[in-house]
């Protein structure tokens, strides 16, 4: 009886040792599999003054979201007296996205199609969009073929005095080109119609975006890529 004890304990021992294996060998797979897959990962960053126009009309173009093919990456602030900032993007397929967001606390993020319709809010008392948003965030929720606007405010009650930094983050799948948009300030003289010449090139599709590196290293998790990304900004 006690050899047969043993024998039971020694089995159990050996398959757990088998699983621990099988687990890390696994971890280990996918670590090299991820590593390869940002090795061939293009990267472009663009730098642009926000429109000073607060009109949903005159959002600043971050790119076009493709499944399994791009990542979006926003970085911004609002500053004293800045209500609000408008971004637009273009999903080319229906899919599941994901949305990421770092920065300072008090501020409301919100996806709008491009009519206006809220599809995902970050305010709690919203209802089904903050559902919405929050599904958004796991990459849960399915946005279909179309444009939309990212709108990014104060909460309510929140010092209108006080700046605010935020990066957001937008992907859907897999992705092989990694776009940066860094949006600073508006200049004194612009004109909130003009198009850059940046955001023209977004327009026709980014295919002669610079790549700039230096401060964003490839291969980031969204987390830290958006947490690299402020040292851009600032």
């Amino acid at each position: 009886m006690a050899d047969n004890g043993l024998a039971g304990v020694n089995s159990l021992v050996s398959g757990l040792k088998d699983s621990v294996n099988a687990a890390v060998a696994a971890l280990e797979a996918k670590r090299k599999a991820e590593a390869e897959a940002s090795a061939n990962v293009q990267e472009f960053q663009k730098e642009v003054n926000k429109s000073s126009s607060t009109n949903r009309s005159q959002a600043t173009d971050i790119g076009i979201l493709a499944r399994n093919t791009t990542r979006l990456n926003v970085v911004s602030n609002l500053a004293a007296k800045d209500t609000v900032d408008f971004f637009k993007f273009r999903v080319t397929s229906k899919g599941e996205a994901t949305l990421g967001q770092i920065g300072d606390e008090g501020l409301r993020v919100q996806v709008m199609s491009k009519l206006g319709v809220v599809v995902a809010d970050s305010n709690k008392d919203e209802g089904k969009n903050y559902e919405n948003f929050q599904s958004m965030q796991k990459g849960e929720l399915q946005l279909d073929r179309g444009d939309y606007v990212l709108r990014v405010s104060r909460d309510k009650g929140t010092d209108a005095n006080e700046a605010k930094n935020y990066a957001l983050q937008l992907s859907m799948g897999s992705y092989s080109k990694d776009y940066d948009t860094v949006v600073k300030q508006p200049s004194r003289n612009e004109n909130p119609y003009q198009i850059s010449a940046g955001q023209q090139a977004m327009l026709d599709g980014l295919s002669t975006a610079a790549a700039a590196r230096a401060s964003i290293p490839t291969g980031l998790s969204g987390t830290q890529k958006l947490m690299g990304s402020f040292s851009l900004f600032v």
